[in-house]
C-alpha cells in the first residue's frame, strides 16, 4: 500500500505502520543501516517520509508498493553510479525492489559518503 499523501506522518514509527510487514522489515533494515553508518545523524520526517540530517539533509527513504525508494541526493547517486547501475533510479534516487534483498553494504557506503560530503561542506562554511 502506498502511504496516502493526504496523511501527514508525525513519526517514523507512524510512517512504518502504514505499510505491509514485508515493507516494514525492509525499511527497518535500511533505517538500521543508515543509523549505523551515520550514528550522529538526526532522524525526522521530512517531505512526509523518513529522513536523516547531519549538517543539512543526508538521505531520505520511502516505501512504495513494489520498491523502497532511497534518496541520497544527486551526488550520492553519481558517486556510486556503477554500483547502482542494476537498479532503476533517477538523478537523486534509486529504487530497491521489494522482492529482492537490499544491498545494505552499498547503502552504508553511500550514507558514509554523504556524511563526509556534508561534514566537508560544513567545515568549508566555517572557514569563511
Amino acid at each position: 500500500m502506498e502511504a496516502a499523501p493526504s496523511h501527514k506522518f508525525k513519526t517514523v514509527e507512524e510512517y512504518f505502520a502504514a505499510f505491509p510487514k514485508k515493507t516494514q522489515q525492509l525499511m527497518g533494515s535500511l533505517r538500521a543501516t543508515i543509523k549505523k553508518a551515520a550514528p550522529q545523524a538526526i532522524e525526522k520526517i521530512s517531505y512526509n517520509m523518513p529522513a536523516f540530517m547531519l549538517e543539512g539533509m543526508l538521505v531520505y527513504y520511502a516505501g512504495y508498493d513494489k520498491h523502497i525508494g532511497f534518496y541520497p541526493t544527486p551526488s550520492g547517486i553519481e558517486a556510486f553510479k556503477k554500483e547502482l547501475s542494476g537498479y532503476k533510479g533517477a538523478k537523486g534516487s534509486v529504487q530497491f525492489p521489494i522482492d529482492k534483498t537490499l544491498p545494505l553494504d552499498l547503502i552504508g557506503q553511500i550514507v558514509k559518503f554523504r556524511v563526509e560530503e556534508n561534514l566537508d561542506k560544513a567545515r568549508e562554511k566555517k572557514k569563511k
